[in-house]
């Protein structure tokens, strides 16, 4: 039984919501970010990467920033360029890029839930990423960022959506990258107390990209408990602001793979020993059709590794998923990439930039080979988290992004 709250929303102005907006804070760096909010000074970026204010060589970890971060939301607020509701309210946020277009419910859940599995997660946390989205939030007092959440597709909620969702919204513009972005307030009562309601009988939430951020908001409340000495529970510091996706809207993208060399084998032996766990063909297809098949990048020509049996086990929910195959067969053994998370022979790179990105990193001849995924499933990632387990490094990249901005959470 899963809490989801409604909330008193601090949002822009419904005019200047598109120059408000933001992409999150994790996708840009911050040359990137500073180039985009050169000429906007209502950008949400400000907030959320509030170094773009100082010169490039600035600490990006120093109080200062925190505090121009914390500032500039003061000033977005006092200046009426953001305004709180005045009562809580459910938000639903569609996006659309290009054919797939998804429904999400803006909304707060419990950061107890996330303690106490309710809010299952398939990703470790890096503790210098939490620490720094804790020093934002408690330098903020607001949640700025939502996670990304999902859960099994609910009849009544995407009924109640389609409702809401066919009045005029409140909030409509296309972003810079071609997304378009939509939100309705949901204001009547009765949805209010229908959404609590069929959630609190939904077993648990999955978190599906911001387990930083989900960290971090349960980091803060407990901090927040800590120093409160009249804590009841019911403070907004003990919810974390989140979207919350039904599994049939949910797009995961793939996340390759490329690596910058051999680790010191000739290709005629690399390809070889390829064979005594794949079969190998070639003239394949760039991006494989299936799970359980890969694309290999190599020499200007692209092969199909076909995994032969018993070369993983099946029944396994993490080392049955590609990114564990390819891993254990190719990667450690082969190419020495023992840990993907800190080896600097690996690049991994967003299925958004498509393979030709791959066939670039391999023809500057910066890399040797890359390797093309087939999407992680929502299945796969369910069965991780339920079982406890955490998914290997870049599994999963979802499309489209959430902007930031449209909707923050006061704490």
């Amino acid at each position: 039984m899963v809490i989801v709250r409604p909330f008193k929303g601090l949002r822009p102005k419904k005019e200047l919501a598109e120059k408000v907006a933001s992409p999150p804070y994790d996708v840009l760096d911050s040359e990137e970010a500073r180039g985009m909010a050169a000429s906007n000074s209502i950008s949400f970026l400000r907030v959320i990467k509030p170094e773009i204010d100082f010169e490039s060589d600035i600490d990006v970890h120093g109080d200062s920033v925190y505090n121009q971060g914390a500032e500039n939301l003061k000033n977005m607020i006092s200046e009426g360029t953001m305004v709180q509701d005045a009562e809580p309210y459910f938000y639903f946020y569609r996006q659309i890029m290009g054919y797939h277009s998804q429904f999400g419910l803006v909304a707060t859940v419990s950061a107890q839930d996330y303690e106490n599995g309710l809010i299952k997660k398939h990703e470790f946390t890096r503790p210098d990423k939490e620490a720094d989205r804790v020093r934002h939030i408690m330098t903020q007092s607001a949640q700025c960022g939502p996670v990304f959440l999902t859960y099994p597709d609910i009849k009544d909620i995407n009924c109640l959506q389609t409702d809401v969702c066919a009045g005029e919204p409140e909030v409509d513009f296309v972003s810079p990258d071609d997304i378009r972005h939509t939100l309705w307030p949901v204001t009547e009562p009765k949805y209010i107390a229908q959404i609590q309601d069929t959630f609190h009988h939904l077993g648990c939430l999955y978190v599906a990209d911001g387990h930083h951020r989900s960290a971090a908001g349960t980091v803060v409340a407990n901090k927040r408990k800590e120093f409160n000495p009249e804590h009841t529970g019911n403070e907004e510091y003990n919810y974390f602001l989140a979207v919350l996706f039904p599994k049939s809207h949910m797009k995961i993208m793939a996340y390759n793979r490329a690596v910058m060399d051999l680790n010191g084998l000739g290709k005629d032996e690399f390809m070889n020993l390829l064979a005594d766990k794949f079969t190998v063909t070639g003239n394949a297809n760039p991006e494989p059709e299936m799970l359980g098949k890969f694309s290999m990048y190599i020499d200007g020509k692209w092969y199909r590794l076909a995994p032969k049996s018993g070369s993983y086990p099946e029944s396994d929910p993490v080392k049955s998923i590609d990114a564990s195959i390819l891993q254990d067969n190719v990667l450690a053994p082969l190419l020495g990439i023992d840990n993907p998370r800190t080896n600097n022979r690996i690049k991994f790179v967003g299925g958004i930039r498509g393979t030709g990105e791959l066939e670039k990193l391999v023809d500057s001849e910066k890399f040797k080979v890359a390797f093309s995924m087939y999407p992680v499933s929502l299945d796969q990632l369910f069965a991780v988290a339920d079982s406890g387990n955490v998914m290997p490094p870049k599994c999963t990249w979802f499309e489209p992004k959430l902007r930031s901005g449209l909707v923050v959470h006061l704490i």
